[in-house]
């Protein structure tokens, strides 16, 4: 029986503009079970970022409630949650956010050093990491001497090196050529099928949102 990750119950989420309130998200319910292949999609407006916060463990909902691995989130200090979600979810983006004056693995060994990991086991873990993205010929280029493919790739191994459950990737191949894109996804689709990851993609491009599992489509905050 596979365990449930991630849960959202009859989640609100409500952003006050002045005096008029605005729903974001309404009444959103959804289950993810460990090692499925999600993807989150919707125009623009439709929620899919906010969505994506609350999922990430980034937001508290107005109403309603937000379980990870079946812990109320609302219930946890802000060091414990913090905690938590930086062991158990990866987190990839659409700008890369790499650190440019560090190399591709200092980029990848920094969340490890953030966790007291010593820097001989850092080290080793971030080649490892590297060599599995295929960038092992690249660790010590800094970011702007890699293309967009291969910096979205220094990403997810830096995403991995806490060995998270999830990956919540956000765009993932927004800033990238098709070619690259595609490369990019296909890598996820590694990571789910042989590392038994759960990979949650948030995104607008419905080609993407194929090659995903389970698709969730939202508009106007709603579940379609």
């Amino acid at each position: 029986m596979k365990k449930s990750i991630i849960k959202l119950k009859s989640v609100w989420k409500v952003y006050k503009m002045g005096e008029i309130e605005v729903a974001a998200l309404k009444e959103i319910s959804l289950n993810i079970i460990e090692n499925e292949f999600v993807a989150i999609t919707g125009s623009s407006g439709s929620g899919k970022s906010t969505m994506m916060n609350l999922v990430g463990c980034l937001d508290l909902p107005t109403k309603g409630s937000i379980f990870l691995d079946n812990k109320d989130i609302s219930e946890l200090s802000e060091s414990e949650l913090s905690r938590i979600r930086g062991k158990k979810i990866g987190f990839i983006f659409q700008q890369f956010n790499l650190i440019p004056n560090l190399t591709a693995l200092e980029n990848v060994m920094l969340p490890l050093e953030f966790q007291d990991t010593s820097t001989d086991v850092a080290e080793k873990k971030s080649i490892d990491l590297l060599n599995l993205v295929g960038l092992g010929d690249r660790m010590h280029h800094l970011p702007s001497q890699l293309s967009g493919g291969q910096q979205q790739r220094v990403a997810i191994a830096r995403a991995l090196s806490n060995n998270p459950e999830v990956i919540l990737a956000d765009e993932p191949t927004g800033n990238l050529d098709s070619k690259s894109g595609s490369d990019v996804l296909s890598l996820l689709e590694e990571l789910w099928k042989n590392e038994k990851k759960t990979i949650i993609m948030v995104t607008h491009d419905l080609n993407l949102a194929q090659r995903a599992k389970r698709k969730i489509q939202l508009k106007d905050g709603q579940i379609v």
